[in-house]
């Protein structure tokens, strides 16, 4: 096998163009591809969404996202669903979303009880829960009750199935199975083991019973495990195979006429812009992923599909509401998109957005969803030949005033109707309206209540290990960037801008660098998990001095793969882990273009080469017919020789005769030239001279009349004819 020392695979891995730079930037822009849906309520819940100071009753199948609060009372329940795991909330809970982006999700547990699902942990994703004492990161898949006390000197950390970190005080423990712990303290962390677990109580038997409907869901064999809400597709519908869309869920219980996008409201939910909130039960998978198709008469449902062996799998992107627009005049009307056709995000994004957020949704080809990009995003334009097949379904379009849509009042409350003339003529546009939101469509259709967390729970700083962005901006400072954007969705950067001097978080603390505590389970410690030590790196071998040649990116061995961050025993060595992967996937995506360029370059050369190589035998084919040619026919080629010596002094005679006669008649024109310039000069001397001739008999008259008048004596005054009168 040929081997390759290391500083050839260093330099060829590293190298990082501007185009590489300039796209990941603009990636780093998107907005979250995933969020938390409110799933189930018990009792009373309040919600404060981000940048607000209300606290409303949320309505079910509400999209949170980092920033947003969350409040269950006494007596009270309540479930996130996320995409790949589940909050379940006690009475007198208080949860908040430091951070939930594609890789973090980061919670606030300030009081209460937290009941974490994680049925699936990405290699590049971290989990945490920061609470008063302590930071709990997730290294495993598993089942986790976190609580803490009324007055936040305590937190309780039970595994019942998993393995995860505890940080706070200086100090890092490291819990596996079956393992009850309690820390208290801040500024120094102490840990007081339980000899006994807790027995189940009702909240952990609720928690479980939701859970074998999840772990039973027969909508799990035709809907992506990542798409938020499939649970709850059970019950209320049925699926059904069809030789066009594949497997398609029609639901049940709906009313006569009743069309997808109808019955629900639109809340204006950062940095998403203007999100669908559907009233059903059910309604949010099918509303914020695949799409709509009417089959004989009848709604059905196309969903993103499952993971597939040897099948490319992109993860379902969230989207506030996969409709297009209609332009009916003073208000807004819509409908749902059909298969194969493409969304446009009306807030700003990548091409790479654009194109995961379709594929990985329906089924449709990316050369058109780059056109259409390319078409209405940057050439911001309105493609009209575009054909929907839901747009002349009956009541399919639903429509409502402008005041409602912005006001995120009930839609099937303040619809109108448009006749179906209007609607043959009107404008269809991929992009959501560009409205000032209300205060009213930041918190949404939920009534106003006084139920929210004490002010002591409000106001507990909490310990983190990943620092989370910046708080959100307020209503007022997002509402007048919407209106100074012309009433379009907000950036990531812009509101980065927006938030540029805003400080720290004030209720969160970062926690000091900790040292890995000895454990103080004799169980765990005698039996480690299997894997590479915590906190451990691999040693790093000096690059060779001496640089050898350059060498094709595919005549290189693949890259060593890096273990897989889910073996890591602790947050440190799981951190690490996780760099090299994206460390290697970035390597990987540079070698790729590489080996691309110097392969095109390659058959740029190539080409070069063989034309060069085809016309030197052209050229040495011409060369061997002459000489042939020359050997087999001698007396014509003298002829054809002795010719062409004739014609040539033939030529120069010529030439030379020409060149004589045109100096002879350049001689005749120079003597032509000559006379006519002494016949001109001859002329004026002659004029001259009589010019000179005529001024002396001119003066000779003035001086002759000058003598005349000089020689006349001058005469009397004459009198005058009639002389005035004499004087009386």
């Amino acid at each position: 096998m040929k081997s390759y020392p290391q500083s050839v695979v260093a330099i060829v891995c590293i190298t990082i163009t501007a185009f590489a730079a300039t796209r990941a930037v603009a990636e780093e822009n998107d907005p979250p591809s995933r969020v938390a849906r409110l799933a189930d309520i018990e009792g009373s819940v309040s919600f404060q969404p981000a940048g607000t100071d209300a606290w409303v009753a949320p309505p079910i199948n509400r999209p949170l996202t980092t920033g947003d609060q969350l409040w269950s009372d006494e007596n009270s329940r309540a479930e996130l669903q996320l995409d790949g795991s589940l909050l379940r909330l006690a009475a007198n809970t208080s949860v908040s979303l430091l951070n939930l982006s594609d890789n973090v999700t980061q919670i606030q547990l300030s009081s209460g009880t937290l009941l974490l699902r994680v049925r699936r942990l990405d290699d590049n994703e971290t989990y945490e829960v920061d609470t008063p004492n302590l930071a709990f990161t997730a290294l495993r898949p598993g089942l986790y009750r976190i609580s803490v006390d009324p007055s936040g000197n305590s937190t309780a950390v039970l595994i019942r199935r998993g393995q995860g970190e505890v940080t706070g005080g200086g100090s890092a423990y490291s819990l596996a199975d079956g393992e009850y712990d309690v820390f208290s303290g801040t500024d120094e962390l102490s840990e007081n083991t339980q000899g006994n677990l807790p027995n189940q109580d009702a909240f952990d038997a609720w928690s479980a019973a939701r859970d074998v409907r999840s772990e039973h869901s027969v909508s799990a064999r035709y809907v992506s495990s990542d798409v938020v809400g499939y649970e709850d597709l059970d019950e209320q519908g049925t699926w059904t195979p069809d030789p066009e869309y594949g497997n398609v869920w029609y639901p049940r219980g709906v009313a006569a006429g009743w069309a997808p996008y109808h019955n629900g409201h639109w809340a204006y939910v950062a940095p998403w812009g203007y999100t669908w909130v559907d009233a059903s039960t059910w309604g949010f998978a099918p509303f914020h992923y695949g799409r709509w198709v009417s089959v004989r008469g009848a709604w059905g449902w196309i969903p993103a599909p499952p993971r597939r062996p040897n099948v490319p799998y992109v993860r379902p992107v969230y989207a506030p509401a996969l409709v297009a627009w209609v332009g009916v005049g003073a208000g807004v009307a819509w409908f749902a998109l059909g298969p194969r056709e493409v969304y446009v995000p009306s807030y700003a994004v990548s091409p790479r957005y654009v194109r995961n957020i379709n594929i990985s949704n329906t089924n449709v080809n990316t050369t058109v969803i780059n056109n259409v990009y390319n078409t209405t995003i940057i050439n911001k334009t309105v493609e009209n030949n575009i054909t929907y097949v839901n747009r002349h379904v009956p009541g399919a379009v639903a429509a409502t005033t402008s005041q409602a849509f912005a006001g995120a009042q009930p839609v099937d409350r303040n619809a109108f109707r448009v006749d179906q003339h209007t609607l043959a003529r009107a404008s269809v546009a991929p992009l959501a309206p560009a409205a000032v939101p209300t205060r009213q469509a930041f918190i949404g259709s939920g009534r106003v209540t006084t139920l929210r967390p004490p002010a002591a729970v409000r106001d507990r700083v909490v310990v983190a290990r990943t620092t989370p962005p910046v708080a959100p901006p307020s209503f007022d400072r997002r509402q007048e960037a919407i209106r100074n954007n012309g009433g379009k969705p907000l950036s990531v950067a812009q509101v980065q801008q927006v938030t540029a001097s805003a400080p720290p978080r004030e209720a969160v603390r970062i926690a000091p660098a900790a040292r890995m505590m000895s454990p103080s389970h004799p169980t765990a410690a005698a039996n480690p998990p299997a894997g590479p030590a915590a906190n451990t790196r691999p040693v790093e071998r000096p690059l060779p001095q001496s640089m050898p040649s350059a060498v094709h990116p595919s005549e290189m061995p693949p890259l060593r793969q890096p273990a897989s961050p889910s073996i890591a025993n602790s947050v440190m060595e799981r951190q690490h882990l996780q760099e090299q992967q994206h460390e290697q996937a970035r390597q990987n995506e540079e070698r790729q273009r590489l080996q691309q360029q110097q392969q095109a370059e390659h058959d740029q050369a190539a080409k070069v080469t063989a034309d060069r190589t085809r016309q030197q035998q052209i050229e040495q084919q011409r060369q061997t017919q002459a000489q042939v040619s020359a050997q087999q026919h001698p007396p014509e080629q003298q002829q054809q020789q002795a010719r062409q010596q004739q014609m040539e002094q033939q030529h120069q005679a010529q030439a030379q005769a020409m060149a004589q006669q045109r100096a002879q008649e350049q001689k005749q024109q120079e003597g032509r030239q000559q006379q006519l310039e002494q016949r001109h000069q001859a002329q004026t001397q002659a004029q001259a001279q009589q010019h000179a001739q005529e001024l002396q008999k001119l003066e000779v008259r003035q001086q002759e009349q000058r003598k005349q008048q000089e020689a006349v004596p001058p005469q009397n005054a004459r009198k005058p004819d009639n002389p005035p009168p004499p004087k009386q």
